[in-house]
């Protein structure tokens, strides 16, 4: 096996697999900081218990990204270092500041939610809250603006042989491709943490137990889904896909499947791509709807792949496949979040099983949507690894050969099988005692 295509084979996988949990911190902590706060302002016990029980969620979600985030860093050394030398100037300040800043922002005031209650004041203790989705958030954004860099390299100069060089901190922390990026990122998040707290609390309702806090986690979990949903599509999916269109719009192309440029180009909302014959197979169009979406006009010259050199062309079927899960769960999460919400409204949601198990079964995809868009990111950006300056091939170091990297991968594998199970047993477990199991301690 080529020794480039091992070492993105290690790093997909333990990158994909890591993002697993970082999504649930993201999603959660909003959640803690709101019921602490309500708790101090209502003195109501169950909004401690409700808190308690989501930071223990948090708290595992927490320890395996942290194990699992490890081994990411080192990979930029074994398996990248002609990569990292050449943008270490640049990609190291970010990753930096979020290792110094946010992290420990995030992990030292997670410590005092875990161990802090009774033990320090109540304002200090909605502060942590607040302080640790603030910290797992801008942990989020500095992670998110490093790979904006790669999308779309900002606030470099081209120093002595070829090296990639910091020009300005300024311009990449506030690169233009990281705002909306960011933005659709942290939706995506929030979108998931909405259906994980409505999951639990539907299995909640189905199990007639802890019904009290049943629909208090089906009731926010699902206001804050519909409202995440829709910010995932409009705006912050719409504004990064103008982004990707300016700056990358072979990608655009490979997304949606185009092949030939089109003046007026449609939409593909199913089909298979057939790259050696340029053109989708058995396809559903909606007309002009590309060239209104990309440029807000809807006739609109569009470019497709045949546009750019067959070197330049990302691997089209992934991109276009990964692309095109993300949007259709994208769609059916927001019917379904709408139609919990109209239930929820007529007061019907609680003793509807249809809509609680739909709650309940929809708490895995939010995670494939999230994964399948991030492919689109990274897959849709080959052959380039820093865009338009240095392609992926010549990133891998050079003195590891591909047997060294699959003999890792599998070890890989292995281990972070057993954190998996591990995760969903110490998940499922505090489920099982429920937010009530364990009376919130006085402060």
């Amino acid at each position: 096996m080529d020794v480039v295509l091992a070492d993105r084979l290690q790093f997909a996988f333990t990158l994909m697999f890591h993002y697993l949990f970082p999504i649930g911190t993201m999603g959660i902590a909003p959640f803690i900081a709101w019921y602490n706060y309500r708790e101090l302002k209502t003195g109501e016990q169950r909004y401690g218990q409700a808190a308690r029980f989501w930071t223990k969620i948090f708290a595992v979600n927490f320890a395996v990204g942290v194990v699992t985030g490890i081994p990411m860093e080192f990979q930029f050394g074994t398996n990248w270092a002609a990569f990292s030398a050449k943008t270490g100037s640049v990609i190291g300040q970010p990753l930096m500041i979020e290792g110094v800043y946010a992290f420990f922002l995030e992990s030292v005031f997670l410590g005092v939610l875990l161990y802090g209650r009774g033990r320090v004041s109540p304002g200090l203790y909605v502060t942590s809250a607040v302080a640790v989705w603030l910290g797992s958030w801008l942990s989020g954004y500095f992670i998110v603006d490093t790979d904006a860099w790669m999308q779309h390299p900002v606030g470099y100069v081209i120093g002595p042989h070829g090296r990639i060089e910091l020009q300005s901190l300024a311009t990449v922390l506030l690169s233009p491709f990281a705002g909306w990026q960011y933005a659709h990122v942290m939706a995506g998040a929030v979108e998931t943490g909405g259906f994980i707290v409505a999951g639990v609390g539907a299995y909640y309702l189905l199990a007639k137990r802890d019904i009290e806090f049943g629909r208090e986690f089906v009731r926010a979990g699902v206001i804050v889904a519909l409202i995440a949903s829709v910010l995932v599509i409009f705006p912050t999916g719409d504004r990064n896909g103008a982004d990707i269109t300016a700056y990358q719009p072979v990608k655009l192309a490979a997304m949606e499947g185009l092949f030939a440029t089109r003046r007026g180009a449609p939409l593909a909302i199913i089909g298979m791509p057939n790259v050696a014959g340029h053109t989708l197979i058995d396809p559903i169009f909606v007309p002009d709807l590309l060239s209104f979406l990309a440029y807000g006009n809807a006739r609109a010259n569009v470019d497709g792949l045949t546009a750019y050199a067959t070197e330049l062309w990302p691997p089209v079927e992934l991109t276009y496949y990964a692309y095109h899960v993300m949007v259709g769960l994208g769609t059916i999460f927001i019917a379904v979040a709408g139609v919990a919400a109209l239930l929820l409204w007529r007061r019907r949601l609680f003793v509807t099983p249809l809509g609680l198990w739909a709650l309940l079964l929809a708490m895995p995809f939010p995670y494939i949507a999230n994964e399948a868009g991030w492919i689109v990111a990274e897959v849709g950006r080959q052959p380039w690894i820093v865009y338009g300056l240095m392609k992926t091939q010549s990133a891998a170091s050079p003195n590891v050969v591909s047997g060294e990297t699959i003999f890792t991968l599998i070890g890989f594998v292995g281990m972070y099988f057993l954190l998996g199970v591990l995760f969903l047993l110490l998940t499922l477990r505090e489920i099982a005692i429920g937010p009530a199991g364990e009376p919130a301690t006085a402060r």
